[in-house]
């Protein structure tokens, strides 16, 4: 399998599960025995960029599939 189609498919994953799920981490503030508090921080991607990493990725694999070995 070619780099750049290897490449743009990792692409087109990462932009898709970054557009369908986001960025988050959660955090352990606190812990007193079972009890246990945490925050969500979540870093909001402009729906775009995961877009054109989608698209950047096809483009890869459309023209890594194209060319002649």
């Amino acid at each position: 399998m070619r780099r750049s189609v290897m490449l743009g498919t990792a692409l087109i994953v990462v932009g898709g599960t970054i557009f369908l799920r986001g960025l988050s981490s959660k955090h352990e503030i606190l812990r007193v025995g079972d009890i246990s508090v945490s925050a969500e921080e979540r870093s909001p991607i402009a729906p775009w960029v995961t877009g054109l990493a989608v698209l950047a990725g096809l483009a890869l694999v459309t023209t890594g599939t194209r060319r002649k070995a």
